[in-house]
């Protein structure tokens, strides 16, 4: 597997993790549609949300939440579409990005946007 790859998949599990002590209940990590996934799919207070995961190990580059493109929110929301139709019981939804910097010898640092505009 790819460094980057290794990455990413720490990030995720590191990512609902800290959902979860924030009260979110995790139902999907890396739900896939057709060519489209969604990184975490979790719900807090009657709100499903819909959350895009970029973790980095170094600010070299940027920081994680700028890699977060225009295009990747549409596919986010295409994915989103589809989900809904799968399960229509959800009235409110919300779409939210977690930054994650994960640096040697250091704690991580989490960054969440929540209900990102699109």
């Amino acid at each position: 597997m790819a460094h980057h790859n290794k990455t990413g998949d720490t990030g995720e599990a590191m990512a609902a993790e800290f959902l979860a002590a924030k009260g979110y209940t995790i139902l999907h990590r890396n739900w896939r549609h057709a060519h489209w996934e969604i990184d975490i799919i979790a719900s807090r207070s009657n709100t499903l949300h819909f959350i895009e995961v970029k973790t980095r190990r170094t600010s070299t580059y940027g920081l994680p939440e700028d890699d977060v493109t225009k295009k990747k929110l549409m596919n986010l929301v295409n994915s989103a579409e589809e989900f809904l139709i799968i399960f229509p019981e959800w009235k409110r939804i919300q779409f939210d990005i977690l930054s994650l910097t994960i640096k040697k010898n250091e704690a991580p640092e989490f960054f969440l946007i929540e209900d990102v505009y699109i």
